[in-house]
């Protein structure tokens, strides 16, 4: 398979997400013929979603480019869903997050040899031509460093970014097919941020300087570890090799104990890095994150991230705030209060209260134990009421992607069913929050 292969043909690879609708329409005009025969009709849209969901998740979790990457955006809402489709996304998100198709070790050759030069070998004591990894625009490779130290070097799949963006316009079309699967999600808003931030994910460059902020920051921390950059080229990252239990299997099987400790340092993390580093990770799904033997948490992958040089905006902590303070009314005047909101908005304070209330409860008390029944009842909050009510709000431009991590990381903590003292991590980190009642 040579370069023009790569990651997909561009026929093969529309022609995959082409036969989800095709086949949805299939499975739909055999469901009216069943309900016509007197199958009850709760069955048979019940076999139409499981199906569906079933293919959807199997055609993202065979794709690299812009499918998988929605596919690790949507995998983050695994517990949200309903526990007859649960099953079989677990298994897809753990391909998403850990497996994918390789590409042939003379490209990758190549794509070193352009950039780290024709002697790139040199560099390394030796080079594993399998992947250790994939992931949607590029796979890793465990290596040894000229100096002896192990590394993970990051290369990206030639022609990744036309595939990008050829998968975001196909993906687009097809949208409306992942409400059947997840109803009142909104996906066009999801691929629109998405591929907003495929420019800076294609530069490894600007990877490599977010994590090397991030390693200083972090650096000799007793909680956190994030690997240091050896060197960075727009195409090839080499960092510092970390060994570790994927978050996604403390999520399968961790015990009680091991699933607390990383939903507190998963929290902490991504609450501390704008403070800290001046950045918010912006790609919380769980296969960025290791846990280490000496139960730290190590932090990959920072392609995605918000550039916050004045930590967190006020608006996040005072929205957190007014959203402990109780009825639908009183949060709607201390919205209006606080200049968030025009005093002759058309927007019902249940409205802006079931829109808050996911990400202000579990700050409410000392501890909060998150878990996939609570969000399967926030569910359509988290889904819908965002698209209604953000437009609505005067917020800071970078608070709508904050608002999207937030939702991501507590679906996350759901999946970990983790019990985590949310509220002196608010207080810590997130400014304005301080006052809540």
């Amino acid at each position: 398979m040579g370069v023009s292969d790569l990651p997909r043909r561009a026929f093969s690879r529309t022609a995959k997400l082409a036969s989800l609708p095709l086949r949805y329409a299939g499975r739909s005009t055999v469901g009216i013929g069943r309900r016509m025969t007197g199958t009850p009709s709760d069955e048979v849209i019940s076999d139409i979603q499981r199906r569906t969901a079933e293919h959807v998740f199997e055609v993202l979790g065979t794709l690299k480019g812009g499918a998988m990457k929605l596919g690790q955006a949507l995998s983050v809402f695994e517990a949200a869903l309903p526990e007859e489709f649960a099953g079989p996304y677990r298994d897809t998100l753990t391909r998403l997050q850990e497996n994918a198709p390789p590409i042939p070790a003379a490209t990758v050759h190549q794509v070193l040899a352009d950039s780290l030069g024709p002697r790139w070998r040199d560099r390394f004591s030796s080079f594993d031509d399998s992947p250790a990894a994939s992931a949607s625009i590029g796979q890793v490779h465990r290596a040894v460093w000229h100096d002896g130290r192990a590394v993970a070097v990051k290369v990206q799949y030639p022609g990744a970014g036309k595939a990008l963006l050829n998968d975001f316009h196909q993906l687009a079309r097809i949208s409306r097919l992942f409400t059947v699967v997840m109803p009142g999600l909104e996906v066009k808003p999801l691929l629109a941020e998405l591929k907003d931030r495929i420019i800076e994910e294609l530069d490894y460059g600007l990877e490599a300087d977010a994590q090397q902020g991030f390693a200083e920051a972090y650096g000799d921390d007793p909680d956190f570890v994030v690997p240091e950059v050896l060197a960075a080229h727009e195409r090839v990252l080499v960092s510092e090799w970390l060994d570790g239990r994927p978050l996604s299997s403390v999520i399968t099987d961790g015990s009680r104990d091991e699933r607390d400790r990383a939903g507190l340092l998963y929290t902490r993390f991504l609450f501390s890095g704008p403070e800290r580093a001046g950045l918010l990770h912006a790609d919380p799904h769980p296969g960025n994150f290791r846990m280490l033997a000496d139960g730290r948490l190590a932090v990959l992958d920072f392609g995605a991230v918000n550039r916050l040089p004045d930590g967190f905006p006020l608006a996040f902590g005072r929205l957190i705030r007014i959203g402990l303070l109780g009825d639908g009314r009183t949060v709607r005047d201390g919205l209006v209060d606080e200049g968030f909101l025009r005093s002759d908005s058309e927007l019902e304070p249940q409205q802006l209260l079931d829109f808050l209330m996911p990400f202000a409860e579990p700050a409410r008390g000392e501890r909060f134990a998150f878990d996939r029944d609570w969000l399967r009842g926030e569910a359509q909050r988290l889904f819908q009421r965002s698209n209604a009510v953000l437009p609505e709000l005067n917020l800071p431009p970078s608070y709508v992607l904050i608002h999207r991590v937030v939702m991501a990381a507590t679906g996350v903590l759901c999946q970990l069913e983790a019990e985590v003292p949310v509220r002196s991590e608010v207080e810590q980190w997130i400014p304005g929050f301080l006052g809540a009642v």
